[in-house]
């Protein structure tokens, strides 16, 4: 097979999930406005609604897609699912009632959850050796997507709140016939799993993957990982305006810095840095760096100080690869989709807890009551729970990976 292109067709799903959020946010508070003819007070709170829609549905259906990927192949869940997706878009751009983004929201959920199956598909073409790196690949598709989505959908909706789906549809239908002709089949008879519903649901998935050793370990390091790094997105654009007195194009800016120094590290740097230091020290490497850089964030008080940090927040993204490539090389060949399965669902429920969490400390922290006035306090609590995650890490022992389940 030409790998390179099979790589060159998940890189760019991975890029369109992302992009595919990031290009309808700018247009959705003004979409919401228009079906529900309410004010932006109600769109919020529907868009909060559809948002958290579309996180249960990656956590219900994320391990049920990398299960059916272990039983039927890779190749029909990941086009399959483009091409719904590509029809989920222009339902959205036609959508005109709240039933219907409702809807639309339900379906998207479920095929987003193809991210599971494009990181089981870049397992099973990589060597052990390759997987923390090719991984980050996969990392930086996604931040160069964050990056992408907002800033297009942002031009698009100068042409009205539908244009962005209609591209969203287009993109997505393009996509799924490159996969057409370039993306060939990697699970053979050798690695072929029955499917099992008892193992396609998220609490399943966790109890199969789980019980293989030290997986439990790392899969809870993830999740916390996954609520402290979420304090950007989810606080970011509230601490810049508090802190900075930021508008809404310097919190756009920096997000873009942000995103661009995530896809630099982990498309460019992951590979020499593993190949370096290894895996294990690459994950205890990032996670400090993310202390440092929470901290840092914690007491901020100048702008252009906090923009000068990227480069630190940046580097600390080697560890979210480097630990699934860990726990990838310890789960056997005829589990990848399922492991994938269960990452995905883990990192959805913690997307719907960590706003929460990181909101309410930054308003309790900027209340006019506060026992002390400190915007910076969720970043601070995101480094508690990273320094954490590298405690329970170093002393988890190194896991042995089986061939088959």
């Amino acid at each position: 097979m030409n790998k390179r292109l099979a790589i060159t067709f998940i890189l760019i799903s991975v890029m369109l999930d992302s992009m595919g959020i990031g290009l309808i946010m700018p247009v959705m508070p003004d979409l919401i406005q228009e079906v529900e003819g309410q004010g932006l007070g109600a769109a919020a709170v529907w868009g909060g609604i559809l948002a958290t829609i579309f996180a249960a549905m990656q956590f219900l259906f994320g391990p049920t897609l990398g299960s059916l990927s272990d039983r039927y192949g890779r190749r029909p869940i990941l086009i399959g699912s483009l091409v719904i997706m590509a029809f989920d878009y222009v339902l959205m751009a036609v959508a005109g009632t709240i039933t219907w983004l409702i809807i639309a929201r339900l379906i998207g959920g479920i095929t987003a959850a193809t991210q599971s199956t494009s990181a089981a598909y870049m397992a099973d073409i990589s060597e052990p050796d390759e997987k923390a790196a090719n991984f980050g690949l996969i990392g930086a598709a996604f931040g160069v997507g964050f990056v992408l989505g907002p800033l297009l959908g942002g031009v698009l909706a100068e042409f009205g709140t539908r244009a962005p789906f209609w591209a969203a549809a287009f993109l997505a239908a393009a996509n799924a016939a490159f996969g057409y002709f370039v993306l060939p089949e990697t699970v053979t008879d050798r690695i072929r799993r029955p499917f099992a519903w008892r193992r396609a649901n998220p609490l399943g998935a966790f109890r199969n993957i789980g019980s293989l050793p030290g997986l439990k370990r790392l899969l809870l390091i993830t999740f916390t990982y996954t609520i402290a790094f979420f304090v950007y997105p989810g606080v970011w654009a509230y601490f810049g305006a508090e802190r900075f007195d930021w508008g809404p194009g310097m919190i756009g800016l920096s997000l873009g810095l942000f995103g661009v120094g995530i896809a630099v590290v982990q498309g460019l740097l992951i590979r020499p840095i593993i190949a370096r230091i290894g895996e294990r020290n690459a994950v205890i490497l990032g996670l400090g760096f993310d202390v440092l850089a929470f901290v840092a964030l914690g007491f901020v008080t100048n702008g252009w100080a906090a923009l000068a940090l990227t480069p630190l927040t940046a580097i600390g993204s080697v560890a979210g690869p480097a630990l699934q490539g860990i726990m990838s090389r310890t789960a056997p060949d005829d589990q990848q989709g399922e492991l994938q399965g269960t990452v995905t669902s883990i990192n959805a429920v913690a997307t719907i807890l960590a706003p929460l969490m990181v909101t309410q400390t930054f308003w309790y922290f900027t209340a006019t009551d506060a026992p002390v006035y400190l915007p910076g306090a969720p970043f601070l609590l995101s480094a508690v729970l990273t320094m954490g995650c590298i405690f329970v890490f170093v002393q988890t022992p190194r896991p042995t990976r089986p061939r088959t389940a």
